[in-house]
């Protein structure tokens, strides 16, 4: 008898812990809007090798997807990444990726970050770099 009630017991804070995380997972996405990222960027760099690096994005930005251009000291194309709040990821299209991933910071306009400054890590093959970046335009 004892061996049901605690199964019974057992089942049911199961049961709870279910309901508890379906209704976590379930809530509404954030309701703030995107940073405005379009514009020149230039990006001071710390590169994985130990050396310093000057970068620039050209970047395009409609709702939460970004595409542009990118052109570092030894290749440049187009670039394509999202935005969240103010969490931005931009990788490459270039023969050696670069994936950079930061946080936009600026005044707010209505609501809205006007970022002009992005800061965080980029990813290449050689490895993990730091970079504090600008906006110029």
């Amino acid at each position: 008898m004892k061996k049901q009630r605690y199964s019974f017991v057992h089942c049911w804070l199961l049961i709870i812990l279910c309901q508890t995380v379906a209704a976590w997972s379930q809530q509404a996405p954030s309701e703030m809007p995107p940073a405005n990222v379009t514009g020149k960027w230039t990006l001071y760099c710390n590169d994985p090798n130990g050396t310093t690096s000057t970068k620039y994005l050209d970047l395009k930005q409609e709702g939460t997807d970004i595409k542009g251009h990118f052109k570092g000291p030894n290749q440049s194309g187009g670039v394509e990444g999202t935005i969240n709040e103010r969490h931005l990821v931009v990788r490459t299209k270039t023969r050696g990726v670069l994936v950079f991933r930061g946080r936009i910071d600026g005044p707010q306009v209505n609501g809205i970050v006007q970022g002009n400054t992005f800061n965080g890590t980029f990813h290449d093959r050689g490895g993990t770099g730091t970079f504090q970046g600008q906006r110029t335009q």
